[in-house]
This record gives C-alpha cells, sequence and structure tokens, in this order.
C-alpha cells in the first residue's frame, strides 16, 4: 500500500488496542497494514468476510499483535465482543456499492444502518474513547455544487447513500447524548491494491485495470464524461489515522470529505491507465448506471485545518502503484 514511509500520527502506537471493523476489506486492510507497520499494541480485526478476504489478513495472522474475529455487525452481541479492552475503533465495515443498494435495499440497510448503531451501542457500553467512521460522498446526491463542502448535501440519489447519512445522523446523536468522541469520513472514490475487481459490483478502476491487463471489454457508464475525485487508499488510510488522534478540540462531532481535491473524467481516467499499460483497448460504452452522481469534487480545506490531512499520493502516482500491485497479484499476461 505504502508509496512513501510517511507517519501519520504523533507517539507511540504500542499502548493502544485499535478495532477495525471490515480489517480485512480493502480500505481496511490497508489501515491493519499501517497500524501492524507502526507498533500498534494490538490490532483486533472483525469481519465477516462477505466483502473482505482471509488473504487480505493473511500476513498478521502470526503476528502477536494482531486478532482476527469472524463475525457480523449485525449481531450486537458480536459487537460487545469486538470493542471489549479496545481503545480506538475504525469501523469500514459496509456494503459498499450503489448498483447493489438499488438491487438490495434491504440488506444494505441491515449491515450499513442497523450494523452502524450497533457498533454505536457497543462502543457506548465499553466506553470507548474515539471512533472513526466510513460516510461516503454519495450522501450528497443531486446537489449541483462544486466543489462538495460538508455543510451542504443533495437528495440521495440510492439506499446507500441513505445508509451512509443515515450513520452521520446516529453518530451527532450519539455524539450529543453520550459525549462519544466521533469523526466521520466522506470517502470520495477510493482505488488501489486490494480493491477487488471481480462480482458485479466491482469499481471503475479494478475493472479498467482488469480489462487491460487481459483484453477484457471495459464498459464505461453512461458518455464517459461523468467527473470524480478519484482518492488512493493511502490517503484515506491518512486520514483514519488523522481522525483517530485527532487533537483539535473542534475536531470531534463532524464528518470530513477524503480525497485530493481534484477531478476528471472517467474517460480520462481509461486514458491513464491505457497509458501506464501501454495499451490500445478500447472501452465500450452503455447505459447510465441509476442513482450514480455526475460530477464530484471534494473541498478538503475542513480536514486540512482541523485533522491536518494532506493527501500525499495524486491520482497518476496511485494509479501506478495500483497497476502494479494488479499485475503482480493476479500473475497477469505483462507479469
Amino acid at each position: 500500500m505504502s508509496t512513501n514511509n510517511k507517519l501519520f500520527h504523533n507517539g507511540n502506537l504500542s499502548e493502544k488496542t485499535f478495532l477495525v471493523t471490515g480489517g480485512a476489506g480493502f480500505i481496511g486492510s490497508n489501515l491493519v497494514e499501517y497500524l501492524i507497520k507502526n507498533g500498534a499494541g494490538k490490532v483486533r480485526v472483525l469481519d465477516n468476510l462477505s466483502n473482505g478476504f482471509h488473504r487480505n489478513i493473511e500476513p498478521y495472522l502470526k503476528n502477536d499483535a494482531f486478532e482476527f474475529l469472524e463475525g457480523d455487525i449485525t449481531d450486537l452481541s458480536t459487537c460487545h465482543e469486538a470493542c471489549s479492552g479496545v481503545d480506538l475503533i475504525s469501523h469500514q465495515a459496509a456494503l459498499g456499492s450503489v448498483p447493489r443498494s438499488i438491487e438490495f435495499p434491504l440488506n444494505t440497510h441491515e449491515a450499513n444502518a442497523t450494523g452502524f448503531l450497533n457498533m454505536l451501542v457497543a462502543a457506548r457500553d465499553a466506553k470507548i474513547d474515539r471512533m472513526v467512521y466510513a460516510s461516503s460522498s454519495s450522501v450528497y446526491g443531486d446537489l449541483k455544487d462544486s466543489p462538495k463542502k460538508e455543510s451542504k448535501i443533495g437528495k440521495a440519489l440510492s439506499p446507500y447513500a441513505v445508509s451512509k447519512y443515515t450513520n452521520e445522523l446516529y453518530a451527532n446523536v450519539f455524539a450529543l447524548n453520550y459525549g462519544l468522541k466521533i469523526i466521520g469520513l466522506r470517502y470520495f472514490n477510493v482505488f488501489g491494491p486490494r480493491q477487488d475487481p471481480n462480482g458485479p459490483y466491482a469499481a471503475a478502476i479494478p475493472l479498467f485495470m482488469d480489462a487491460v491487463l487481459n483484453d477484457k471489454k471495459a464498459f464505461i457508464n453512461g458518455d464517459g464524461e461523468q467527473t470524480r475525485d478519484f482518492t488512493y487508499v493511502e490517503n484515506a488510510v491518512q486520514a483514519n489515522v488523522r481522525a483517530l488522534f485527532a487533537e483539535h478540540h473542534k475536531a470531534y462531532g463532524k464528518v470530513y470529505n477524503v480525497a485530493v481535491g481534484e477531478n476528471i473524467t472517467v474517460n480520462q481516467l481509461f486514458n491513464e491507465i491505457k497509458d501506464i499499460a501501454g495499451s490500445e483497448h478500447m472501452p465500450d460504452y452503455r447505459d447510465e448506471r441509476p442513482g450514480d452522481i455526475r460530477n464530484s469534487l471534494a473541498d478538503i480545506s475542513l480536514a486540512n485545518e482541523l485533522l491536518n490531512y494532506e493527501p500525499q499520493v495524486k491520482l497518476k502516482e496511485g494509479l501506478s502503484v495500483t497497476y502494479d500491485w494488479f499485475r503482480k497479484t493476479f500473475n497477469l499476461k505483462n507479469n
């Protein structure tokens, strides 16, 4: 994951016990890697392996500082077990994907809304010091403003967006009524190593990587002129660590955009990946997806001010690192 050795925290992690829900998943496992490499006292992962993979945590299974709890956040007793003895929580567990939420809204609500509420209750009962959770840029919905600022959102366009906004509302209520120190992170199109290219709900970048490496069809939804603020996973890890150790007295009880603050079209993105791969691959175009946002660009000034968040990895560098990971991990044709 790392493109450099920069630390995103001050002090010694060896005195802390961390819980990373969804820690076998894409973003969660990259966060686990950072914590383990930097001497965390204990890192406990709670994951039901529905979206995560055993291979993502396998390097740590024999590490005394690592603990894996296979379980589901939709079960409150499991959440209580996971929170026992924990100092800090990074809550990444969720069912992602706008299209999946439109097809299976009940599953999305159960995992993302009920599961999140379970974690809040368990954190409250265990008297956890701080909790950081993953929200999403999807909460901006049909808002036309650009760049997006945390203080204003539009109408939700999918059950996934509703579930993530529900998280934010519950977080505010728990901060208000129980004094829980909690921070939400609105991720903008995070990509990088360990992002799964398989399955019907895979994201654009891993699908494009797979296509150019294996001469598969690459599909672009709509005209490809929709824009996104693509964010390398190391930046998301930085945001989580900064939030877990935030020192600014105004930092808690808020949500923050986690992005780079730059956007490009999906067509441009595909061309960037083609250039990295040295490919002449051409995409196929198909209908727009229901629930998709047309344009997305983040204002990251609030995260910079209160969390000291400064994205280290821009798009081209992140794509290059991600391409190399895909090529080596899946033993693809250019290996």
